[in-house]
């Protein structure tokens, strides 16, 4: 079926806004059938930001009509009054140009996806002109509510897949009986160091390793409301941990810190902006955190400035179970950081090195960011094993192995299978007297729906999908990553957050017995996910052995940047620093039967060898690049 003539889609996302996920795979989905999109650019995104200055609107309108929108979409996952006004501004802006159909001119439709709350109040601000995505929608239903008709959607994007129904028929079968509400807690309070400063995630485990293991419980937690002052939210925080200790439901607090306390702790804030999360501003503040949450295990976000220096004040005050850090993220590439990618890696390579000399876990908070970022199957493997081997040469003894399943949200199951089995199995290989791996598996960022009753269902679902990732191993996972059940609609109150950890270990129990009695497919012989994931695996085994044999250096900051700058590791849905990485972004991925794959101009899947051909080209201009970002650094400094 040939280019759809006469319609182009328009998509808009606010630079504030860092999620850029549902854009892309919105833009991806509708490229496979057929339609042209333009995602706008970094001023088109700024300007929205300043919605309120007539200059600026004019400034999105203008691109409105340079670029022929028939029909536009905005995402926009923040704050929900400013949803409504931000699109009210626009739309009023568009109607003055008289660009709508009903007035002859060019927009067919308006779209919105955003926060429920938002999209309830822009259904009866604007009724009836804006269509709204809550999230959660399948690629079926995102398209038709796009306009796009049946005739036109792929097959592929019907098929789906009849392991992720069952799961999801076990998860409503959990959820409909309740029986998940009658789940009480181990007492995992067997041996002396418990609760106490010499605590550790793997004595924890390891103290409590029984027949029926039941895995620790991660959940990351942070309250903030902008109606209280800093010191008043961080106290909420703390009421908040008194009573997950008190529940015993939970084991590793995560602490979800705020933009300004990752890049600026210890400063004076003035007026900028929390952006969400707990406003930790003081050490003093975060041993009260330390002594109200006894004996919960602790760990928060690594900073994204001064980082090897918080990491050691977060090992002073919390006793941080583990350390986590992402390389090539939470700096100026993905608006999280003040640092360039090349002075971000050198940061975190320090920050290992201490980490190493502490003896506490490591986690590479790696492999998704790659996902969000549009990266095929091949990548998130690649990206995980290169950081884990790293690690280990910088000392590491135990690394903490983070791998999101529902990303993207369309992803089947049985793909998330093959792919978890093949990054378990190369970073395995790595280990040794000196060296351990710990899975941590968890549910995607975006892959909940809003309706709560859908989404205990579908965390239900994937907690049985982690189980079937190595099923004749009932003491594996040995750590969950608890995503609330609430992810895609509100904050997780420590109500929802105990809820969902009794959703969890219920349902594993569950699913281990029906395993046991013959009562659900044997996904361990499953061919499909088989074949898949040995191609996963040599293919990744690939693109690893070029790398170490291409790249000079390659386990060092200088050779990360060099594998990113040359295009080793594809993120075509990059939104900064895009000509520093051009050679990064410069890819197109689409998925393919519920994997996601690189491919040509064509939409025919690359093999690795043609992937490592294009990079391996690069390797000069990230050479260049390279010695001119040490220059320009060294300038700065002196």
């Amino acid at each position: 079926m040939g280019k759809v003539e006469g319609i182009r889609y328009g998509l808009i996302k606010p630079a504030i806004d860092a999620h850029t996920l549902g854009i892309n795979s919105a833009a991806e989905l509708l490229r496979n059938c057929n339609y042209d999109v333009i995602i706008a650019d970094d001023s088109i995104a700024e300007a929205m930001n300043d919605y309120k200055y007539e200059i600026k609107r004019k400034a999105v309108v203008d691109w409105i009509k340079a670029n022929d929108i028939s029909r536009l979409g905005i995402s926009y996952r923040l704050d929900q009054g400013d949803a409504v006004n931000m699109l009210g501004y626009l739309i009023e802006e568009i109607k003055k140009a008289r660009l709508l159909k009903f007035q002859g001119g060019q927009i067919q439709y308006i779209f919105f996806g955003g926060l429920p709350g938002a999209c309830d109040a822009i259904e009866k601000e604007f009724k009836g002109l804006v269509s709204t995505f809550l999230g959660g929608e399948s690629a079926r239903e995102t398209l038709l509510k796009m306009g796009v008709p049946e005739y036109r959607i792929p097959g592929d994007i019907y098929e789906g897949s009849a392991y992720d129904d069952s799961l999801l028929e076990f998860g409503r079968k959990i959820i409909d009986s309740q029986d998940y509400l009658k789940y009480k807690p181990q007492d995992r309070s067997n041996y002396a160091e418990y609760g106490t400063g010499k605590d550790t995630v793997l004595k924890r485990i390891y103290s409590n390793t029984r027949d029926n293991f039941e895995p620790l419980m991660r959940a990351h937690v942070g309250p903030y409301s902008s109606a209280l002052s800093r010191t008043e939210s961080v106290n909420e925080f703390i009421s908040w941990a008194k009573e997950l200790a008190k529940s015993n439901f939970l084991d590793i607090l995560s602490i979800g810190t705020s933009q300004l306390t990752q890049s600026s702790f210890g400063e004076d804030w003035g007026d900028k902006t929390n952006g969400g999360g707990v406003p930790v501003n003081s050490p003093e503040e975060y041993r009260m955190i330390w002594e109200a949450s006894r004996p919960l295990l602790i760990r928060t976000y690594a900073g994204t400035k001064n980082i090897p220096q918080l990491a050691q004040m977060h090992e002073q005050t919390l006793n941080i179970c583990w350390h986590a850090l992402s390389f090539w993220w939470f700096n100026k590439l993905d608006e999280r950081g003040p640092y360039d990618v090349y002075t971000n890696l050198k940061q975190h390579i320090e920050t290992v090195k201490y980490i190493a000399k502490t003896n506490k876990p490591f986690e590479a908070n790696v492999s998704h960011h790659f996902a969000f970022r549009g990266a095929d199957d091949v990548t998130y493997i690649v990206s995980a094993y290169l950081a884990a081997k790293l690690a280990k040469k910088l000392g590491i003894q135990t690394f903490i192995l983070q791998n999101m399943l529902n990303t993207p949200r369309f992803t089947w199951g049985i793909q998330d299978l093959a792919k978890s089995r093949a990054l378990i199995k190369l970073i395995s290989e790595l280990e040794d007297n000196s060296f351990r791996v710990l899975l941590q598996p968890r549910a995607g960022l975006d892959y909940f729906k809003p309706d709560l009753y859908q989404a205990r269902i579908q965390l239900a679902a994937v907690t049985a999908l982690m189980d079937d990732i190595d099923p004749k191993n009932e003491k594996s996972p040995p750590i969950i990553h608890v995503v609330s059940y609430s992810e895609a609609s509100h904050l997780a109150t420590p109500e929802i957050i105990n809820e969902s950890i009794q959703i969890t270990q219920y349902s594993l129990q569950k699913y281990r017995e029906l395993r046991r009695q013959g009562k659900i497919a044997d996904m361990g012989r499953n061919q499909d996910v088989a074949a898949r994931e040995t191609e996963l695996y040599h293919s990744a085994k690939e693109v690893i052995s070029a790398i170490e044999t291409l790249v000079k250096n390659p386990y060092s900051a200088e050779g990360f940047y060099r594998i990113f700058a040359a295009g080793f590791l594809p993120v075509p849905y990059l939104w900064n620093e895009t000509d520093e990485f051009r050679h990064a972004k410069n890819w197109r991925t689409k998925p393919v039967k519920g994997g996601v794959r690189v491919v040509d101009n064509n939409g025919k899947a690359l093999k690795a060898n043609q992937l490592i051909e294009i990079a391996k080209s690069n390797l000069a201009d990230a050479e260049y690049n390279l010695k001119h970002r040490m220059t320009k650094n060294q300038l700065s400094v002196n």
